[in-house]
């Protein structure tokens, strides 16, 4: 039997960074085994629909370079649409199977009144579930009631029943029916509630493990009895640890960014956030941290997915992404890059430099956002702290930058390695060495103490720029 899974979220906003795991986790494992993976959307709860939220998804996945088998934005069975907003008929031929076969049942029960009924159950310390009211309603008026009422549709849970089922992460679990709810399986508007919905999908699309967040986790047996009820084979099931922040509170849009596209956006590499996210959860059971695409499909297991929590960690996101700053193509990071500078207003028309400076600040950096700020020196008209100014306009620096700046102009070809020796040898005349050589020249070329190496400087500015900036800060 061919493995198949789902990722199926629902179009209310970006795509979060749990999101990011259960999709990829799903994706690993359907490319381990030869399987195949389907993205379907579920946006039966209309009320919390989001514009252009799919037309995101899809882009932001496109970004990760996660491909589906199926959903959306592939050529399908239009028999078989991968929106649940375009499978209302085939929910409602599946909720009339179980009117009929008296496993679920209407009802009529304002908002008003159920608010009332658990409140009276809370205070009575009952466990708060509904009292089948309307599952009393004499059978000869339900069809009356049902055609001219507002009404929702219950799933009835059987009475006393234990139910087992096996979880791939957690082993075997089991409740009792009597502590859950008769579910509502189709809303007053008509439409399915995700637990029916995601139920009659999995069936009719042949899931044959469903991984999703360990959230999902109480609602499981409900499935089960759903499954039970239209007599279809049981899936697999994997739920996923929690994302936790650092207080170990559930990672939430209040503790900061979590969707995939801010981090994207603030210059976090698709590859490094893969890695990352992949970890939160997973075990390669080994000492390597930074995995390929490829080498992850090749290492994934379940039995390696950790039942506990997953603390979401900043540093360590930007620990990875700096590693492939560092390690990436260097001509791939400026592309990347260009946006970052552009965006500041800064002109990046010299090709050359450009790349230069992309090579030098991509050791010091954690993202590409951060890039033209640790570049800006090598750009911009440097403007002088007063501390700095009394460094470079005190005799004995005057002397060095004019000896080193009359050596620079007659020097025909001179490269950045000749420059530190003219540097040097300019230090050795005026019995100047350390700081007190390299702090005045660094000030003036790159306008802090501290910073590149002069060969470095030289290199990205270059001769004539070089002589610029010192003519600048020499006095007379």
């Amino acid at each position: 039997m061919e493995v198949k899974v789902r990722f199926a979220p629902s179009p209310t906003g970006k795509l979060h960074i749990g999101g990011l795991r259960t999709a990829l986790y799903n994706y690993l494992y359907s490319k381990k085994v030869n399987g195949k993976i389907v993205l379907r959307i579920e946006d039966t709860d209309q009320t919390r629909k989001v514009e252009n939220a799919v037309e995101n998804l899809l882009s932001t996945f496109d970004h990760m370079k996660l491909k589906f088998d199926e959903g959306p934005n592939q050529t399908h069975n239009k028999d078989n649409p991968y929106f649940q907003s375009n499978r209302l008929d085939i929910y409602k031929k599946h909720v009339q199977q179980l009117l009929k076969s008296g496993n679920a049942y209407p009802c009529f029960c304002s908002t008003e009144t159920l608010a009332k009924k658990r409140e009276k159950q809370a205070n009575n310390k009952q466990t708060i579930k509904y009292d089948r009211h309307c599952l009393k309603i004499d059978s000869k008026i339900i069809d009356e009631k049902m055609a001219n009422e507002t009404h929702v549709i219950r799933m009835k849970i059987p009475s006393n029943k234990q139910i087992f089922f096996y979880d791939m992460v957690r082993d075997k679990i089991s409740i009792n029916s009597e502590e859950i709810d008769d579910q509502i399986i189709i809303k007053s508007d008509g439409y399915p509630t995700y637990h029916f919905a995601n139920v009659i999908d999995d069936h009719l699309m042949k899931i044959t493990h469903v991984m999703r967040g360990e959230e999902w986790l109480p609602s499981t047996p409900k499935h089960i009895i759903l499954y039970d009820f239209f007599n279809w084979d049981l899936p697999k099931f994997i739920h996923l640890p929690l994302l936790l922040n650092k207080d170990r509170s559930k990672l939430s849009k209040r503790q900061g960014d979590v969707a995939v596209e801010d981090y994207l956006k603030k210059g976090f590499l698709p590859e490094a956030i893969i890695n990352f996210v992949v970890l939160l959860g997973w075990n390669p059971k080994n000492e390597k941290e930074f995995f390929t695409l490829d080498e992850l499909t090749k290492e994934f297991s379940i039995k390696n997915i950790q039942k506990s929590g997953a603390i979401f960690d900043i540093k360590k996101l930007k620990w990875i992404n700096s590693y492939y700053l560092k390690n990436k193509d260097v001509n791939e990071i400026a592309k990347l890059a260009k946006s970052f500078f552009i965006n500041k207003n800064i002109d990046i028309s010299n090709d050359k430099k450009f790349l230069s400076i992309i090579n030098y600040v991509r050791q010091r950096v954690h993202t590409l956002e951060e890039m033209p700020v640790e570049a800006k020196m090598f750009y911009e008209e440097i403007s002088f702290l007063p501390e700095q100014l009394n460094i470079i306009n005190n005799h004995i620096s005057q002397k060095l930058l004019k000896m080193i700046l009359s050596k620079l102009k007659n020097e025909p070809n001179c490269d950045a390695n000749r420059f530190k020796q003219i540097a040097m040898e300019s230090g050795e005349k005026l019995n100047l060495k350390g700081k007190d050589l390299f702090h005045p020249l660094r000030i003036a070329l790159y306008g802090k103490p501290d910073g590149p190496d002069i060969p470095i400087i030289y290199s990205i500015l270059e001769k004539n720029e070089i002589i610029n900036r010192l003519l600048k800060v020499v006095n007379g």
